[in-house]
Formats: C-alpha cells, sequence, structure tokens
C-alpha cells in the first residue's frame, strides 16, 4: 500500500519538504562569489548537477533569490568548491541567513585562495574547484537555473590518483530530508552492459 501526496493538496511548505526527503542523496554546490558592493561570499546549494560536458556547464538552482544569484548575475562569475565531509559544520554555517555585507569566509573562518580564470576566490580548504563564468539563468516556478561554464579545475594532489580524483579521498557532503547530511557509504563498481553482452533475448515476443 501506498500513500498518496499531491502538489495542490499539500501545502507547499509541506511538499518541498517532501520533495527533498525522496530526492536523495543531492551533491552540495558550495559557492562562492563576490557581491557588486565586493563582499566575498559562500553558500551551500543543494540542487546541483550537470548540464554539459561539451562546452563543460554545471548547473545549480537558487531557491528564490538568494545573495549567490544576484552576485553571480552582477559579476557573471562564480566558483563551485567541493563540500567535503570534513567541513560539515563550516558547510552547514555557510548556509546561515547572513545580511549581504557580512563575508561568510571571516564568519565562518574559512582561508580565501586566488583564482586562475575568474576574480571571484576559492575556498583554500575545499579539495576540489571549479571555476565558472555565467552562461545562462532560467527562472524556474520559484526558482532560478544558474548555469556556468568551467573555465578553470583545481584538485588537490593529496586526492588524485594520478589524474582522477578519487571519490573515498574527496568524501564529498550530500543532502538529504530535514536538517538530514549524507557522507560517501558504501561505493560499488558496476560497468554498464554493452547491448552485445545482454544475456538472454531482450526482444518483444511475436
Amino acid at each position: 500500500m501506498r500513500n498518496d501526496f499531491s502538489p495542490s493538496a499539500t501545502a507547499p511548505g509541506d511538499f518541498y519538504r517532501f520533495l527533498t526527503a525522496v530526492v536523495v542523496p543531492r551533491p552540495i554546490a558550495w559557492v562562492s562569489t563576490v557581491s557588486p558592493e565586493g563582499t566575498d561570499n559562500v553558500a551551500p546549494h543543494s540542487f546541483f548537477t550537470l548540464a554539459s560536458t561539451k562546452p563543460p556547464i554545471v548547473q545549480f538552482t537558487s531557491v528564490g533569490e538568494k545573495d549567490s544569484l544576484r552576485s553571480i548575475i552582477g559579476s557573471g562569475e562564480f566558483v563551485v568548491n567541493l563540500a567535503p565531509a570534513g567541513l560539515l559544520e563550516e558547510v552547514n554555517a555557510t548556509g546561515t541567513n547572513f545580511p549581504p555585507h557580512v563575508s561568510e569566509f571571516d564568519a565562518v573562518g574559512l582561508t580565501r585562495e586566488p583564482s586562475r580564470t575568474v576574480s571571484v576566490p576559492r575556498v583554500k580548504e575545499s579539495p576540489a574547484v571549479l571555476e565558472c563564468r555565467l552562461h545562462s539563468v532560467l527562472p524556474v516556478g520559484n526558482s532560478t537555473l544558474v548555469f556556468g561554464e568551467v573555465t578553470h579545475a583545481a584538485v588537490n594532489e593529496a586526492v588524485l590518483e594520478g589524474n582522477h580524483p578519487r571519490i573515498d579521498l574527496l568524501e564529498p557532503l550530500a543532502r538529504m530530508g530535514r536538517d538530514e547530511w549524507g557522507t560517501l557509504g558504501a561505493v560499488q563498481d558496476r560497468k554498464r552492459i554493452r547491448l552485445g553482452d545482454w544475456p538472454g533475448d531482450f526482444r518483444p515476443k511475436a
């Protein structure tokens, strides 16, 4: 037996909490920006994914109009810093609704690191960073999708195997429902099955 949940029959806040409990785990874009007034900010956004590989474009969603969105539209630049498990307290703290003139770098005690291709600072404590120039924004409902073309990536040598970032060393955080956060857990290797290797007959019966 299933319980049914209808967006039209559920309070918007309740359905939002329902959605974030079933669309899981969600990787975190820990986005650093510079406001038009020159304030360096950092904020976690848990609606985050790749949008394109050629050109390389990442996408995150701003629910409502937040400081990150205003700053990105103003400057045309941002950095996505990987949010590692060892910085859970700092990542969570940067989600605090500080006034726009307060820098989360300073409030939380993070270290600014110069970027190579954008004017926005990176979070030095993050093991992997993606420098981005704004590609486009797309308003959807009460949210705005932000697309950024990756202009440079930098990864700490300590988490690399050759040129490959090791997931067990990156230790990325993920968001769940309510106030729940997740870490990596068990990792399993599975190669995609090629059609020619599919066992049995997959064709419909005549």
